[in-house]
């Protein structure tokens, strides 16, 4: 439709507002309570316009255009009644703006100054004379004055429709009306996740994160770039002060929209120059067991002398290289480059061996493809039913997490398949609580159900798939009753989720670690498969099978050939042509041997078959299951070198640590979870050695005899691209360009003109046919029994990731959550004899440790969960090394342990 606009004529779309529609016309309205797509309760009045016919002005944030209609933005009716909104907010504000935090960032500030309010003849009950309104400052990272809130309620509006919490609302005290907790609660007993969106809305210097008091706006520079935790991938500002990283805001990414979880606003920066950080090469003295500060060129030629003596000796597969799923693409690339090359072996893996290796062999056999299918956005926003099996992002993936509340609040129906009451199990239509270990009697007794009801789609079954009858022939032996019985879940639920899965329109199935994490995860994640394939679930917005990966970069770590059997690219050594390939890319013969998959090199290293290895950015003492057989591998190794930031448990171990960058100290690209490739920038520079890890991985070729040049993570991408047909496409002056920036590129992406690639299987899989694969169910390798007859699980918290390497360096991160604990149902504390806070002994086969008791409901009975994170209470010391039999990845979600009051 048609309408004018301070006399242009402006197109809109119909239900557009004014405001868009000005915005649309690069016509500015100003507006204090507007966020696009969060609020547009029209609160301030400031965006008042005037309409032609009507004698009220409008609130341009939430009035509709119409066809014809005409629209004064800035006439006198309009500044005056600005300028008068403007004044009132003066009245009732505590105008002390040099010493505000906001200073030169307020939006207040920044209207008065455009119109030209510096006074106001108006005296409300919080101006100058009378700013007596308490501070709230308990919050380890927020801290609130209401005699700076104007009452836009952004920040309200924020928590209860961007990040589906409503954890803080208006509520009236006395005289004054102030945003707090509902009931005048402290923050600890609200649902807050201390995410601090909530700030960053505040359009003055109301609510603010507690770090804004040691910088000004005009003091800092910021620097666009990926978050460093999970595989979301949100998109943030770093905020940089004299080469310092003092903040982070959250930016508009395709998969985060401005949010931000307390882990990337609060956990992502103090590591980066905190005092124990490895500045220094280090050598340990043989003698002593200390380590001695070294100079690069000792600690290289060390380093290649000793790696080379062994490649010689015992042969390249003596050797062995392990990938961090923290770092860059680049320097991932180059990592498995160096192995395969100087080190003359496949020994080369990554952290997705102990979670998601099941996803990339699972739907690479189903579907050719072993990543997510479609992206958050269209997950989120048109799916009409959302099934989340083992997976819970609110505390791994927080701000999937949001947006998965925010798609229920709007009416996605959604089903929840996990062990534990998670806080979506709450929210869910059907919750399936489940005993662990049983994800494919599940994935077949829904099946069972779907077909029995007649409610699969016939015709993708028929034209999409091959090998159903087959299947069938499986799935005919899970009745519901007996799946139920199985799961211990009630069958009539059982019933329900199968027919709301089946019946929904566009239905999305979203998975995580508690499918994967099995001594049967691959069959778990080719069983979720078959059930998306019978009902036509994929090629289209809203459906697919959804692996949610768990570092930030560990989808790029596989798609970068940290694999022990393919290349980049996921091209496999055996493939035809694909070794030659390689070798006449990188110019020199490769081993054409498969490797040796991360897990099972440590038995590898009791055998004396492998004798030396080198970690990048991994801490395997901490994160593989077992951690006294760990640690037993290692110490026989003849030479461990590691590439990190910190002395980790595993770099302790070392016999050389090479001190390398964070993502802030260098230029790359992350991978997430959607197969998005979004750049990395650097943003300080910090003091002392470290070197990039390019820079480190090139030198130690070098020296092994391979020549290499040095090259830029911006050369080193051109290469990936050159090798890599899914690659072909990306370069950082295309993620830079115009055209890109922002959004970055969803492989595969196979031209330089091509878009990128945000669903896959539009039309046919990857491998052509899906196939329908049949699948037994088999138990847990290690069942509770008289002597261990628990149950235990492990998983994450909000607060942490994976070892606490990053984030146990920032304070309020300790403060909400900083000990290990273990949950364990109320039935079972009764009869052990825990209360809630209770010091615990818990016991497996492999090891015991002490944590505390939480005892609550969130687990069933004979079943119990820890979180991995804590040096205290290490849950590997218990965990299985029962492998799954096709990815080799440990059941860390199944243990059979006992717990004892330590009293």
């Amino acid at each position: 439709m048609r309408l004018t606009i301070d006399g242009r004529n402006v197109e809109a779309a119909e239900g557009m507002t004014i405001l868009a529609a000005a915005k649309t016309a690069g016509i500015e309205i100003p507006t204090l309570c507007y966020l696009e797509g969060i609020s547009d309760i029209g609160a301030c009045r400031l965006c008042v316009v005037e309409v032609e016919g009507k004698n009220e002005l409008a609130t341009a944030c939430n009035t509709k255009v119409k066809e014809g209609m005409v629209v004064q933005t800035a006439s006198r009716k309009v500044i005056d009644a600005r300028k008068t909104v403007l004044k009132l907010l003066l009245s009732n504000h505590n105008i002390d703006c040099f010493n505000c935090e906001k200073n030169g960032d307020c939006q207040l500030q920044k209207y008065c100054n455009e119109y030209d309010i510096d006074t106001t003849p108006y005296i409300g009950s919080r101006s100058l004379l009378e700013c007596d309104v308490p501070k709230k400052d308990a919050h380890p990272f927020l801290s609130y004055d209401p005699s700076k809130c104007i009452y836009c309620q952004r920040c309200v509006q924020t928590c209860r429709v961007a990040t589906g919490r409503r954890a803080i609302k208006l509520r009236r005290t006395g005289k004054y009306t102030i945003i707090d907790a509902p009931f005048g609660e402290d923050w600890e007993e609200t649902r807050c996740e201390s995410c601090g969106n909530c700030a960053q809305a505040c359009p003055t210097g109301a609510l603010t994160i507690k770090r804004r008091k040691n910088y000004r706006a005009w003091e800092v520079k910021r620097v666009r770039t990926t978050c460093p935790h999970c595989a979301t991938g949100c998109q943030y500002d770093l905020i940089v002060k004299d080469n310092k990283i003092v903040d982070v805001e959250g930016a508009d990414g395709p998969s985060n929209h401005n949010m931000v979880c307390v882990k990337g606003r609060s956990g992502s920066f103090d590591f980066v120059d905190h005092p124990d950080r490895v500045r220094h090469p280090l050598i340990k003295n043989k003698e002593t067991g200390e380590f001695e500060q070294a100079t690069w060129e000792e600690a290289l030629d060390y380093v290649a002398k000793k790696f080379t003596e062994l490649r010689d000796t015992y042969g390249g597969d003596s050797l062995a290289g392990f990938a961090c799923a923290r770092s860059a693409n680049e320097d991932i690339y180059m990592l498995q480059k160096m192995v395969r090359t100087a080190f003359h072996t496949n020994n080369t893996d990554n952290c997705a061996r102990v979670c998601h290796a099941p996803t990339v062999a699972g739907l690479a056999t189903t579907l050719g493809s072993g990543a997510m299918t479609n992206t958050i956005a269209d997950i989120t926003q048109d799916s009409d039913l959302i099934m989340l099996v083992g997976s819970n992002p609110e505390h791994a993936h927080p701000v999937l997490g949001m947006q998965i509340r925010r798609a229920v609040h709007k009416g996605t129906k959604l089903i929840v398949v996990d062990p534990r009451d998670i806080d979506l199990a709450h929210r869910a239509d059907v919750h399936l609580k489940l005993t662990p270990g049983t994800n494919v009697a599940f994935a077949n007794g829904m099946m069972n159900i779907i077909l029995s009801e007649g409610l699969e789609d016939r015709k993708f079954i028929d034209e999409r798939t091959e090998n159903f009858e087959e299947m069938k022939k499986v799935i005919d032996k899970y009745p519901a009753e007996k799946v139920a019985e199985i799961c211990h879940v009630d069958v009539d639920k059982l019933i329900e989720a199968a027919k709301m899965y089946a019946s929904a329109k566009n239905a999305a199935i979203i998975y995580c670690l508690g499918v994967t994490e099995h001594h049967t995860g691959t069959e778990g994640v080719m069983s979720l498969s078959n059930l998306a394939m019978i009902t036509g679930n994929f090629g289209r917005p809203g459906c697919g099978v959804n692996p949610i990966r768990g570092q930030n970069n560990v989808q790029g770590a596989c798609d970068m050939g940290a694999s022990p059997d393919q290349f980049p690219g996921y091209q496999n050594l055996s493939a035809p042509g694909v070794l030659e390939k390689f070798e006449k890319a990188w110019g020199t013969k490769l081993n054409p041997k498969e490797g040796t998959k991360a897990t099972e090199c440590f038995g590898k290293m009791l055998t004396k078959e492998i004798r030396g290895l080198f970690i990048f950015g991994e801490d395997p003492v901490r994160t593989d299951p077992d951690t006294a057989h760990v640690i037993k591998a290692l110490k026989n190794l003849d030479f461990l070198v590691m590439d990190e930031l910190f002395l980790t448990e595993t770099a302790k171990m070392a016999d050389v640590v090479l001190p390398g960058r964070s993502y802030a100290e260098k230029e790359g690209t992350f991978s997430n979870t959607e197969r998005r490739v979004q750049r990395i920038r650097k943003a300080v520079e910090i003091e002392g050695e470290t070197r990039e890890d390019i820079w480190i991985f090139t030198e130690i070729m070098n020296r092994m005899g391979y020549p290499q040049p040095h090259l830029t993570s911006a050369q080193v991408m051109d290469e990936v691209a050159s090798v890599t047909p899914s690659f072909a496409g990306i370069s950082h002056a295309r993620l830079d360009s115009e055209e890109v920036a922002g959004r970055g590129l969803q492989w595969p992406c196979t031209a330089k003109d091509h878009p990128g690639t945000p669903i896959m299987h539009v039309g046919k899989f990857s491998r052509g046919l899906g196939l329908c694969n049949p699948i037994e169910y088999i138990p847990s390798m290690e069942l509770p029994d008289e002597a261990y007859p628990m149950k235990m699980m492990t998983g994450r918290v909000l607060y942490h990731y994976n070892a606490c390497a990053m984030t146990d360096k920032t304070e309020g991160l300790n403060e909400i959550s900083g000990h290990s604990f273990i949950e364990i149902n109320t039935e079972d504390a009764e009869r052990i004899g825990i209360k809630d806070g209770d010091r615990v002994k818990v016991s497996s086969r492999r090891g015991s440790i002490e944590t505390t008791a939480n005892v609550s409901g969130k687990t069933n009975p004979g079943e119990c969960w820890m979180p991995f994170h804590f040096l205290d209470g290490g849950a590997n010391w218990l965990t299985s090394d029962a492998l799954d039999s096709i990815s080799s990845t440990p059941e860390y979600k199944v243990c059979a342990v006992k717990i004892e009051n330590t009293k």
